[in-house]
């Protein structure tokens, strides 16, 4: 087994999950030799195993935030209402002023200490604790489970999909935040006008299930490395981005460096 990088989003020691390795595809799918070549350049890992109603949580906390926002928040929480095996319980019983302190540096705190409150009183209510909706989210159904957590208020897809993915260990999830979306309409993996779900539809259909997973973390890492929003290192040149070649640069002007939303570059698509 390689080890494992410390400065890797899909790796790390709080990554979660374990090193796997997959065979690179066919080349019948450009979204699945994106992802294979994101695996020559990241560590590849598959997920799964971790707390259902903290990563819940966790989650939630993410919302509109980075990660050196929200990590820090999740461990205050944590502090105060763990342990990971009760808090939904405890969570239900908090005074909701007292958790949005707790959880102030993730921004956002008073919505987020009402959306996770109400989940938790939700889990208790419909699973009686715990460790029932933590089951419930490895063993349920995947498309049962989705539609039920997108039924609590303040919980989303992305929300919805990060828990199957990282919890669940659910293969042929690939949870879509603001660097996938951006980097897969940009691509031409999906349609440049396409939302969050459109460009989960778009992937998930193209990207083998036991890939989806390592895909979406290495995504991320590499919006935030190569493809940022408003200077991808294509306008460098060809030699700077090692996807270059698997791109569009929809809404990339590399000429004058102009940079656009796909979906503005690409009037009427949808």
């Amino acid at each position: 087994m390689r080890d494992e990088p410390a400065e890797n989003i899909s790796g790390g020691p709080d990554g979660g999950g374990a090193y796997d390795e997959f065979d690179p595809g066919d080349g019948d799918s450009r979204a699945e030799a994106v992802v294979d070549e994101l695996g020559d350049l990241y560590w590849q890992k598959a997920y799964g195993g971790r707390d259902g109603f903290e990563c819940l949580v966790r989650t939630i906390l993410s919302q509109n935030t980075s990660d050196k926002a929200s990590q820090p928040a999740h461990e205050s929480l944590m502090d105060r209402y763990g342990p990971a095996d009760r808090l939904a319980e405890t969570l239900a019983d908090a005074a909701e002023d007292e958790l949005a302190e707790t959880i102030a540096s993730a921004g956002l705190y008073n919505q987020k200490s009402t959306v996770i409150r109400r989940a938790a009183e939700w889990a208790i209510e419909e699973y009686g604790s715990t460790a029932a909706f933590d089951r419930f989210v490895t063993e349920g159904e995947p498309s049962e489970v989705r539609d039920t957590l997108l039924s609590v208020k303040g919980v989303g897809p992305k929300t919805a999909d990060c828990v199957l993915l990282f919890a669940g260990g659910r293969g042929g999830v690939f949870p879509v935040d603001t660097h996938v979306q951006r980097i897969a309409r940009r691509m031409g993996l999906a349609p440049a006008g396409a939302d969050h779900e459109g460009v989960r539809e778009a992937i998930e259909a193209a990207v083998p299930p036991e890939k989806c997973g390592f895909g979406h973390t290495a995504m991320i890492q590499f919006g935030r490395e190569y493809c940022s929003a408003r200077k991808p290192a294509c306008l460098d040149g060809p030699e700077a981005c090692p996807l270059y070649g698997l791109c569009d640069r929809v809404g990339i002007d590399e000429i004058d460096g102009a940079v656009v939303d796909p979906a503005d570059a690409v009037p009427g698509d949808d």
